[in-house]
C-alpha cells in the first residue's frame, strides 16, 4: 500500500466538500476494522483510508495551511500504514474515568508486547508476537505506567502470509495482568489482505 503525500491530503474548503461522504465510509470501514479484546482494549487495524482522514482531521482541527505543517503530519502517520504482508494498528485502553486510568495504566506496562496473532487453531499453529518502535516506546511507556495509546505491528513473510489468508486467525493478548483472544472475522482478514494489493 503507497505511503500518502501531500497531494492525497486536500485544503480545508475541499476536505468541508468531502467530509461528510468520507467521514461516513471511514465510520463504516472501522466498525468491521475494530476489534475489542475483552472490557479494556480495542485494537483498530490502520490503512492508507484510516490515516488519510486521521491527518485530514488533524489539519481540521489545526486549522494547518502550510505545506510544512502537512509534511509533518505525514511523517508522523505515513508508518502507519502497511506494507505487503505488514499489519499495522493502534491499542487503546478503553479506561473512561480517573480511578480506571490509575488502576490500570501501571498495572499494564508492556501490554504493546502482550499482543499477538495466532494462525490456525491447532497446538502447532504459529504464534506471532506485536512489535512496536523504539521511538514509539521511549516516548509512550515508563517502567512504572503505560499510555492509554499504543501503535503496534507485524510483518507476514512467505508461508505466514498463505497462512493469514487461508487458516483461522486468532488476535491476543497475554499480559500478566490482562488476558483475551477472539477469532478475527473472514470479512476483516480479507479487509486487512486486500491493503496489501
Amino acid at each position: 500500500m503507497t505511503k500518502l503525500t501531500l497531494a492525497d491530503i486536500v485544503d480545508l474548503r475541499a476536505y468541508e466538500r468531502e467530509r461528510g461522504t468520507l467521514r461516513k465510509n471511514i465510520i463504516e470501514l472501522k466498525k468491521l476494522r475494530r476489534v475489542p479484546l475483552g472490557n479494556l482494549v480495542t485494537l483498530v487495524f490502520e490503512n492508507r483510508e484510516t490515516i488519510r482522514f486521521q491527518i485530514q482531521e488533524m489539519a481540521r482541527a489545526e486549522k494547518m495551511i502550510r505545506d510544512e505543517q502537512i509534511e509533518m503530519e505525514l511523517n508522523i502517520y505515513n508508518p502507519l500504514i502497511p506494507a505487503f504482508g505488514e499489519l499495522k494498528a493502534t491499542l487503546f485502553l478503553e479506561l473512561t474515568d480517573k480511578e480506571m486510568l490509575q488502576k490500570w495504566l501501571p498495572a499494564l506496562v508492556g501490554i504493546e508486547g502482550s499482543v499477538y496473532l495466532r494462525l490456525g487453531d491447532s497446538e502447532d499453529s504459529p504464534i506471532l508476537p506485536s512489535h512496536s518502535d523504539q521511538d514509539h516506546l521511549s516516548q509512550l511507556t515508563r517502567s512504572d505506567v503505560t499510555s492509554s495509546v499504543h501503535y503496534i505491528w507485524w510483518k507476514l513473510e512467505g508461508e505466514l502470509i498463505e497462512r493469514f489468508k487461508s487458516s483461522p486467525v486468532f488476535l491476543g493478548i497475554d499480559h500478566i495482568n490482562y488476558k483475551a483472544e477472539v477469532n478475527l472475522s473472514r470479512d476483516l482478514v480479507e479487509s486487512l489482505v486486500s491493503d496489501w494489493l
